[in-house]
């Protein structure tokens, strides 16, 4: 995800929306220190996540380049320790892999069919897609990413792929992926999905880290009335730890950090399941979402982690 026009963080936002009421145990991150503050990140992922996104591609790849199992299982087994359950974006060209390496290793799934305006691609996806799960690969579907954000398809469109889906997994939960706000704008894509897969970013509207967390409460609580009861997962969020800045927002190794245990400890205590973006950085995606887009991961592009 990234920039969205018309999308701003205003401090009116979060004041004025009723919001329910969760366990949040408030951290005072002026009254600790740099070496507190990385302590505090690591013990945070010691403890473990709900989930994490899969960052497929090395320095040097990018999207398109062919992925072997061995190095997914390279990241697998970075990864398991830290996360019950891993997301993959794609159905081919190794994406394929994460899946079922996964389930190898104990690891639950949420795999997306990636879509978009190429026709002959997506179906390539969706066949994919079905045919992981029926191999047992796949716990939750997740059919188009963003799709209606980048224009690539028609909501009929969207809707058939997701009840194509649906009829093929009866016994699996699908759902669409988007930004928070489009499940109340677009209410035919909400009402096809089993589970509202929302990603919720503070920083991508420019909003201050001091007020991030509460910000992307919002987020989830937007998503979860236009459900009206549907189980609804938090997809995607996180925070560059460089990069530059969005008006209030400023991507530094203490706002990720300080993100990453705000976050972490509000879905431990309520039993919210997040997908945590991202496992890994990715320098192709320096082009796609500007200098920030390379720095999302909690692991550095040499699979180190980073604090």
């Amino acid at each position: 995800m990234s920039y969205r026009e018309g999308h701003y963080y205003s401090p009116n936002q979060n004041s004025n929306q009723k919001s329910q009421e969760y366990v949040h145990h408030n951290i005072d991150f002026s009254e600790i220190t740099k070496k507190d503050l990385t302590d505090l990140w690591r013990d945070t992922l010691e403890n473990g996540m709900h989930g994490i996104c899969f960052s497929l591609y090395e320095d040097g790849q990018k999207p398109g380049d062919i992925i072997t199992a061995e190095q997914v299982n390279r990241r697998i087994q970075i990864l398991k320790p830290y996360s019950g359950w891993v997301r993959s974006f794609s159905c081919i060209e190794g994406n394929e892999h994460i899946p079922r390496i996964a389930h190898e290793n104990g690891m639950k799934t949420l795999v997306g069919a990636w879509l978009s305006s190429d026709l002959e691609l997506n179906e390539r996806e969706i066949e994919g897609l079905i045919t992981l799960a029926k191999e047992g690969c796949v716990d939750i579907a997740a059919v188009g990413n963003e799709v209606m954000y980048r224009n690539d398809l028609s909501e009929e469109q969207l809707i058939h792929y997701i009840n194509r889906v649906k009829e093929a997994l009866p016994n699996i939960p699908v759902g669409y992926v988007d930004a928070y706000y489009e499940f109340s704008h677009r209410p035919n894509i909400t009402e096809v999905c089993d589970v509202i897969l929302t990603n919720c970013y503070p920083y991508w509207e420019g909003c201050p880290i001091e007020h991030s967390f509460h910000h992307m409460v919002s987020m989830f609580e937007s998503a979860k009335n236009a459900g009206q009861g549907k189980r609804v997962i938090i997809t995607e969020t996180g925070w560059p730890s460089e990069g530059g800045s969005l008006k209030g927002a400023i991507a530094s190794n203490e706002n990720a950090m300080k993100y990453f245990i705000e976050t972490q400890n509000w879905s431990t205590q309520n039993d919210i399941e997040i997908f945590y973006f991202s496992s890994f950085d990715e320098s192709w995606k320096v082009g796609a979402e500007g200098d920030v887009g390379a720095f999302w991961g909690l692991w550095d592009k040499n699979e180190k982690l980073k604090f």
